[in-house]
Formats: C-alpha cells, sequence, structure tokens
C-alpha cells in the first residue's frame, strides 16, 4: 500500500510539473504572437533620403543594412544555433543549442531555447518580462523577471540586438536619437515608457556593422549585484535576409573589452523572416 502512496504521489508531482511546463509553452507562444502584431500592416520602402540628414557614419550603417526599395519591416522571427556558456573566462562550460526569437523593438522580445550537452539538456525562454529555464523538460531550475531591474536589463539586450536584426526599427523617429562619436563610430539612444538605452555602433568603411557595445544593467558580477557594466560583441558573415543585409554570426558577453570577457554568446544565424502582420 506505500508503495501505491509513493507511486501516485510521484505520478501526481510529474503530471503538475508536465502542465505547468505546458503552460509556458503556451504564455511563450503567446507573447511571440503579440510582438509580431506590432508589425507594420503597410511599411514604407527604404529610400536615402530617409537617413540624409543623419550623421555619415549612421547614414553608412543604413544604406549598408537595408537595400534600397525594401519594405520596412521592423518586427523579426529570427533562427539560429550555437553554443551557450554557463561558466565563465577560465570554465565557459558550453552548451550547443538551439533557439528561436522573435524581436520587436521596442516593444519586447521572446528567445525560446533549447541547449544540451552529453546526458543534460536545458530549455525555456527569455524575454522583457522573464527567464524561465527547465532541466530535461521537467524540473524548474530558473525562474525570475517581472521587476524592474530585470526589465531594464531586458531592454539593454533588445535595443542592442535591433542594431543588427532588425534595423528598420530604428530609423528616425519619437524616441530614436542617432549621433556620431568619430568617423567609424555612431551611437544610437532609444527612449521608451521611462526606460532609455545607449547602444555604441562601430562601422567599417563601407557601411558594415563590426561591433556593438553598451552600458547595461545586469548582476552578471560577484556580487550578484545589479549595476552598469559593458556588454557587447562582434558581428560578421553577412547575408541577405527579405532585402536586410545582416550578420549571421554573433559572439557577445559580459565586461566586454576587460580582461573578464569571454562570449558566453556565439550564435550562428540560420534564417531571419519579417512575417507580414
Amino acid at each position: 500500500m506505500t508503495m501505491v502512496l509513493v507511486f501516485l504521489f510521484m505520478s501526481l508531482i510529474v503530471l503538475s510539473l508536465t502542465v505547468w511546463r505546458f503552460l509556458d509553452h503556451q504564455a511563450d507562444r503567446k507573447a511571440m504572437h503579440e510582438l509580431m502584431a506590432s508589425q507594420p500592416v503597410n511599411p514604407l520602402r527604404f529610400s536615402k533620403h530617409m537617413v540624409s540628414h543623419l550623421p555619415e557614419p549612421v547614414q553608412r550603417y543604413f544604406l549598408y543594412t537595408i537595400e534600397q526599395g525594401t519594405a520596412l519591416y521592423a518586427a523579426a522571427r529570427i533562427s539560429m544555433i550555437g553554443r551557450f556558456g554557463m561558466g565563465n573566462r577560465d570554465k565557459p562550460n558550453y552548451l550547443d543549442f538551439s533557439a528561436n526569437q522573435v524581436l520587436a523593438m521596442p516593444t519586447g522580445f521572446v528567445w525560446k531555447m533549447s541547449a544540451r550537452r552529453g546526458l543534460m539538456s536545458l530549455s525555456g525562454s527569455d524575454s522583457q518580462n522573464w527567464t524561465r529555464f527547465w532541466m530535461i523538460g521537467l524540473l524548474p531550475v530558473a525562474r525570475m523577471g517581472g521587476n524592474p531591474d530585470h526589465l531594464r536589463s531586458a531592454f539593454g539586450r533588445y535595443v542592442a540586438e535591433s542594431v543588427f536584426w532588425t534595423p528598420a526599427a530604428l530609423l528616425p523617429g519619437p524616441g530614436i536619437t542617432w549621433e556620431s562619436k568619430a568617423a567609424d563610430h555612431a551611437r544610437v539612444t532609444i527612449d521608451y515608457e521611462g526606460l532609455s538605452q545607449s547602444v555604441d555602433l562601430m562601422v567599417a568603411a563601407n557601411g558594415q556593422p563590426t561591433e556593438v557595445r553598451f552600458e547595461r544593467w545586469s548582476n552578471a558580477n560577484p556580487e550578484k549585484r545589479y549595476r552598469l557594466q559593458t556588454f557587447g560583441g562582434y558581428l560578421s558573415d553577412f547575408r541577405s535576409f527579405g532585402g536586410f543585409r545582416l550578420p549571421s554570426h554573433v559572439e557577445a558577453g559580459n565586461h566586454f573589452d576587460t580582461d573578464q570577457y569571454f562570449p558566453f554568446f556565439v550564435a550562428d544565424v540560420t534564417q531571419v523572416e519579417f512575417p507580414h502582420a
């Protein structure tokens, strides 16, 4: 009788965790759908005259990343594979991952991933509202977010990613300020619903963005305390996706350009789509 009760109890736990995981999947899909609903229905088409008043390195950036006549869809669905580091510079502890992401600056993003190394598997999602990951699909190992620190940190991430994956979202408009810092150095500042984030962008002679860096609100430090610290990465292997010239290889990490930096995020993009609303 005791064994039967133990079996029933364990079955109930597994069932509860399975339902909980299913609800997370449902929430991910709902959030992705809502973000894609922000896609413009009848977007303008890109013309160099749209950026002719901007500083010269900013003009180069837009003329490289957006082909003339491209429909200016600002929300993207991105598929990628790569490595995700769970450790530090000395012991990166990389996991191989695959992920799908919806990026819709300034509204938000959802990054939904699954990773594996040997018998260990990790899956879950990250967004401006939450971080939640599961081990072997059944054990919740990280659930956080829903507070101002998380939102501010996530805002920095998806503003920076919009610089190289959704350039149409950064064309001149309300809450978007561009400036030149040097001949090959531009800065964009996004202001949205009380949040503000500046991102520095290095631009090659032909306009190709080569690296991004910014001060990110983060607790990725030994004290686990939120503070501003440098985050950044390198962009390469540019390809054309729907009229946008975008990097298909990205390496990024905390403490960029310091002796603590290591690229915990190494991604190869397999597809970037701009679905119509």
